[in-house]
């Protein structure tokens, strides 16, 4: 029996639009709309046609450029990155984007006549308080605006959402806890500490320029129409267009052929090709529902995939993904958790699914070495472990409260926190504690690890770099590639290439690639 998908699940929802909100790019609805923002383009499919101003284009993408994110309502922005010539655009929107670490200036000069980026801003309730862990010193946030590039206004376009950072997320300068801007003994006052860890995040996929949902929509329908499919044409559209891009462009089809896109490319396609064009399709809290869903459905469950969702998104993605999880399956994810998991990985689990981590908590130098003590004391100290304290940690403090708890730890016990949770752990909770602290220290690292362990050895573990591809080209991929090469020695493209095949591997390597596959 297959899962339901967005389409099925929602049809009495969304009627017959297959489960996705009839306008997915408009205020309100859950799916994506059309960001402000610079934009790059794509190889291109045939020579453009007068008014076709949305096909791919032929030649490189630009170089990305540092900072700047497009960001839509309800998920947390990331940290306000410089500004590249210009003021912030009016029009402001949001995207999904994890906290990345510096990479290498634009290559490229900014585009003239881009639109400029949005820049996230702040998270909407401030996180619940926790007993013995204090209240969290600043409002949470919601997406704002990026600074422009190039000095020029954006394009107003309907709103979005996507993944993102609170602004004052931890990732940046991951390798060293002690970076000056702790507070000593106190929390600090006035801007947060964690303006000690500025950090840039750089996708690969940036929104198309000269956009048009209408263009892309016929070009989709020739590609299917009639014997054949011309498969690169899909890959050049929805390779090379934003996940708010893509959402217009599949109101657009329906408006104009009174078909459902989704349901047209899934009888034209099949494989793990279909598997990543089908998943492109979808908004980002229904792909993450999606994914939850499926790790636990059935016989078995994918605690793997599981971990990395829960462990790397913010406090309002994970708001959004309950609240389509409940949308698409008639179940709130906690209860499928509960019903799944067990033991102190189920505790984990819900824990991580409330979405009350304190992200804006300004850093407590004392409260960080008390902390460490109290680890100390629930595991290394004594015989057996508390792993409750543990939990509590590691699922309600900010990233850089954590990063400082680390750094005591280790000057209390001599030990790595990582080291001593796999000592004191096993199974499924000692890998969801350890996402936890990697995911803390460096984002991109982490997400790197996996692409590599997904393609690592005999087989492939196509769920996974799908999944990840997915969900991070839009926001660090650029910071994962150079993690990637410096964990490994050697490139993601050229392991993405060595170890697929065909349309699948055009998809990927477009995905992944600042200038086409």
């Amino acid at each position: 029996v297959s899962m339901p998908t967005p389409e099925s699940a929602n049809a009495a929802a969304y009627g017959s639009s297959g489960g996705y909100p009839a306008n997915p790019g408009a205020p309100g609805q859950l799916g994506f709309g059309g960001v402000s923002q610079g934009f790059n383009s794509g190889p291109g499919y045939g020579a453009p046609q007068p008014g076709f101003g949305g096909a791919p284009q032929p030649g490189g993408y630009p170089q990305p450029q540092a900072g700047g994110y497009p960001q839509q309502p309800g998920y947390g922005g990331a940290p306000p990155q410089q500004s590249f010539g210009g003021p912030p655009p009016p029009s402001q929107q949001n995207m999904y984007g994890g906290p990345g670490f510096g990479g290498a200036p634009p290559q490229q000069p900014p585009v003239s006549n881009a639109p400029g980026y949005p820049q996230p801003g702040g998270y909407g309730a401030p996180a619940a308080a926790q007993p013995g862990y204090g209240p969290p010193q600043s409002q949470p946030q919601s997406y704002s605006s990026t600074p422009s590039y190039g000095g020029n206004p954006a394009v107003s376009q309907p709103p979005g959402q996507s993944y993102g950072a609170p602004s004052q997320m931890p990732g940046q300068n991951y390798s060293n806890p002690s970076t000056p801007g702790y507070s000593q003994g106190q929390p600090s006052q006035g801007p947060s500490a964690a303006n000690a860890y500025k950090a840039k995040e750089e996708p690969t996929l940036r929104p198309a320029r000269n956009f048009s949902a209408e263009n892309d929509a016929n070009i989709l329908r020739k590609a299917m129409k009639g014997f054949g499919t011309d498969e690169k044409a899909i890959v050049d559209v929805l390779a090379y267009r934003s996940c708010s891009q893509r959402q217009q462009i599949k109101t657009m089809f329906k408006t104009m052929f009174g078909k459902d896109l989704v349901k047209d490319l899934k009888s034209e396609l099949g494989g793990k090709f279909e598997d990543v064009i089908v998943g492109l399709m979808m908004s980002e809290p229904e792909y993450d529902a999606y994914e939850l869903k499926r790790a636990m459905k059935g016989l078995g469950t994918d605690e793997d995939a599981m971990i990395e969702i829960l462990c790397s998104r913010t406090n309002q993605q994970i708001r959004d993904i309950n609240d389509t999880y409940k949308r698409m399956y008639g179940r709130t994810l906690e209860q499928d958790i509960v019903s799944d998991t067990s033991g102190h990985f189920k505790r984990l689990m819900v824990s991580l699914a409330n979405g009350g981590r304190m992200e804006n908590q300004a850093v407590d130098m004392k409260k960080a070495q008390d902390d460490a003590q109290r680890l100390y004391a629930a595991g290394e100290k004594k015989l057996g472990t508390d792993e409750s304290t543990f939990n509590a940690l590691l699922a309600s403090q900010s990233y850089e409260q954590l990063r400082a708890v680390f750094d005591a730890y280790q000057k209390i016990s001599g030990k790595d926190i990582e080291q001593v949770i796999k000592s004191e752990m096993s199974g499924n909770l000692e890998i969801g504690m350890v996402a936890i602290v990697r995911v803390v220290r460096n984002r991109p690292g982490y997400f790197a690890r996996k692409l590599y362990h997904s393609m690592k050895g005999l087989g492939t573990d196509d769920r996974t770099l799908i999944r990840i591809i997915i969900t991070r080209a839009e926001v660090d991929m650029v910071q994962i590639k150079q993690e990637f090469q410096k964990q490994f020695g050697k490139s993601l493209d050229g392991f993405i290439r060595d170890d697929t095949s065909g349309d699948y591997r055009k998809v990927l390597l477009a995905l992944v690639s600042q200038g086409g596959y």
